[in-house]
């Protein structure tokens, strides 16, 4: 591994890594510790999970897109009281650190998990995920709409230990997503998760009838990314202390790259793992060697890069260095390179 810091805060919560899991891609990560330690990497974000269990909506509710993937798993789940039995108590033990992702059908519900959860000491970090389209309800997305963002953060940070960081998980599908931003921070919320899968909708052309279920269901994978990319320098742009927890299709630790150079203190790789198992270790390894590569010592110093001043004018044209100054040890093959 290179010479790089790659501890990064997210609020109060320091990590050693900046890679974690992504919500609902591998419950609880009892199935990818079996590919990799999952220790190794910043944390594990556990499926959302939902006061009481619940069975979701009908099958089938996954189809394959030509560039990710679209599901309406609708939030199943076995409740709070069977997660924190087993599932926490199973990453406890592991010895994983573990942000517990909630999400609920009205703000009531959500003040009752942060309740449950406030005297657990496994948890890390809260994940309110306030986004998720696949309900049968689009009214329940509370991300959709300022006001209601910002009741939902705003009652489990009043009920949730001090000491633990609260990020809100937004939704792309605003017109404004630097407005949501703005009302779940001003309302509490230590951090900011961006983003949650795009509605979207498949339409089985042998069946001639929608391929979900449920009809439409939640995008990810790599076809979002420059949507994620684009939401988390935007968000950074307008509040650059909030931490940013950044996801959408990140499959190399150069996607992952992206993101912190458009304001993400840590990423979230998710989709991938579906192919990949060992994907969120290998994505931190390869973001470290990226890092190096771009002259940079530290994760931090990359945070937000991409917001820089525009560089001076090289006077060879000759590529730049991390720090924005013209590279005088740049390799004189690769600047005739960039010439012709």
């Amino acid at each position: 591994m290179p010479d790089v810091d790659m501890t990064t805060r997210l609020g109060a919560l320091e990590l050693p890594s900046p890679v974690l899991t992504a919500s609902g891609c591998a419950a609880a990560g009892r199935e990818l510790d079996q590919f990799f330690d999952i220790t190794e990497i910043g944390a594990v974000v556990t499926k959302s999970i939902m006061l009481n269990p619940r069975s979701g909506r009908p099958t089938p509710r996954m189809a394959e897109t030509p560039s990710g993937m679209l599901n309406s798993i609708g939030l199943q789940g076995p409740g709070i009281e069977a997660f924190l039995d087993n599932d926490l108590e199973w990453l406890r033990a592991r010895g994983a650190r573990t942000v517990v992702s909630i999400a609920g059908g009205s703000v009531d519900e959500y003040t009752r998990l942060a309740s449950k959860l406030r005297h657990v000491s496994e948890v890390a970090a809260i994940e309110v995920n306030i986004s998720c389209p696949n309900v049968e309800d689009r009214g329940q997305v509370f991300a959709c709409r300022a006001g209601s963002a910002a009741d939902v953060v705003s009652a489990v940070r009043r009920n949730t230990n001090p000491g633990v960081p609260v990020l809100a998980k937004l939704s792309p599908d605003v017109t404004d997503i630097v407005e949501i931003a703005q009302a779940v921070v001003d309302a509490g919320a230590d951090g900011l998760s961006l983003i949650n899968t795009l509605l979207g909708m498949v339409i089985d052309t042998d069946t001639l009838r929608p391929a979900l279920a449920g009809v439409t269901g939640g995008l990810s994978g790599p076809a979002i990314r420059p949507v994620a990319v684009r939401c988390v320098y935007q968000v950074h742009a307008a509040l650059p202390d909030v931490p940013i927890l950044g996801m959408g299709g990140i499959r190399t630790g150069l996607d992952a790259l992206e993101f912190v150079l458009a304001g993400a203190s840590a990423v979230s790789v998710g989709t991938v793992t579906f192919h990949d198992p060992s994907a969120p270790l290998r994505v931190a390894r390869e973001l470290a060697v990226a890092l190096a590569e771009r002259g940079f010592g530290s994760l931090e110093e990359a945070v937000g890069f991409a917001h820089r001043a525009p560089d001076p004018e090289p006077a060879s044209g000759g590529p730049v260095s991390a720090h924005g100054a013209p590279d005088e040890d740049a390799d004189d093959t690769v600047a005739a390179g960039a010439e012709g």
